[in-house]
């Protein structure tokens, strides 16, 4: 039986405790506050993960180090690259393996002609992309210079009961209640979905194995259908009435960015949704096994049980 620490406690991070844990596997998860799934293979510890001592302390007799954790998006800027460089060190200093739960930021703004490929360059054109470029880069220069193992999972937009993001948020429960709603991104390209139970599988299977290391991994897409499409398909499930969705106006998401500082954060990413997004996981699928759970699974694990 395995010891594999996990942090952050969100959905990424429990899911991934809950799917160890039922394979037999003992998990460590560690947050600042202690939280987490509760499970008998499940330990959980509050700590200061920026604390690099500490965490190589907590990886004493671990085979992997997960890294789920991420600041609130506002706080990005100034909080993600000391954590990051924290986890990173103390996967070093303890000998322990690194897998990084990423996105597709890094990417920058490519041409929509074809899918985004796990080797593509990193090319960041926003604050948020530089950030995970810069964690992902630092991380490969340690594993290339032979210092610690490192490989990341690069996930696209969330979905599932507990992820957290634009559409669950804001679009799912409007929708759900018939209600119109406005989104602060276009909604009629194609996009990746990544449903939250298929991430925290490609994060297993790559800690699985020795042929995974020193590179990116993309987390196969429960669907690939635009957010108009797939809430349209939502609808459909719950019996909810026909979406009613448009996109903020400028003048609307001005006031949003000015009253919200987590708005705030959206419109830089907003290239993300303006365009095709679709990622390329067929080396995940052949060689790791991991296949996409089908978006009906997943939309309707977004209805609520009983009346709304």
């Amino acid at each position: 039986m395995a010891l594999h620490v996990i942090v952050g406690a969100g959905a990424i991070g429990t899911a991934t405790a809950r799917l160890l844990a039922a394979a037999g596997e003992q998990v460590r998860i560690v947050t600042r506050s202690g939280s987490g799934p509760e499970h008998p293979l499940v330990e959980r510890v509050a700590a200061d993960v920026t604390d690099t001592g500490a965490v190589a302390a907590l990886l004493d007799g671990a085979r992997t180090l997960f890294n789920a954790a991420a600041p609130a998006y506002q706080h990005w800027r100034t909080a993600f690259p000391p954590l990051a460089a924290s986890l990173l060190a103390a996967a070093e200093k303890a000998g322990t393996d690194l897998v990084i739960l990423g996105n597709v930021y890094g990417y920058g703004d490519v041409p929509a002609a074809a899918a985004l490929a796990p080797g593509l360059p990193m090319r960041p054109v926003s604050d948020k992309g530089r950030i995970r470029a810069a964690i992902w880069q630092e991380a490969l220069a340690a594993h290339e210079a032979g210092r610690v193992r490192v490989a990341e999972v690069r996930a696209s937009d969330f979905l599932g009961a507990t992820a957290v993001g634009l559409l669950p948020l804001m679009v799912v429960p409007a929708v759900l209640a018939g209600e119109e709603v406005a989104a602060p991104v276009a909604l009629d390209a194609p996009h990746a979905w990544s449903y939250v139970d298929d991430v925290a599988r490609t994060l297993i299977a790559v800690a699985a194995r020795e042929d995974t290391w020193g590179r990116a991994w993309h987390v196969p897409s429960t669907s690939e259908l635009s957010p108009r499409d797939l809430m349209a398909r939502l609808a459909e499930i719950a019996g909810a009435p026909a979406p009613r969705l448009r996109t903020m106006t400028p003048q609307e998401l001005a006031a949003a960015v000015a009253a919200d500082e987590l708005m705030a954060e959206l419109p830089e990413m907003a290239y993300l949704y303006d365009r095709p997004l679709r990622l390329d996981a067929s080396d995940t699928e052949r060689l790791l096994g991991v296949q996409a759970t089908a978006p009906e699974t997943v939309l309707r694990e977004l209805v609520p049980v009983g009346p709304r």
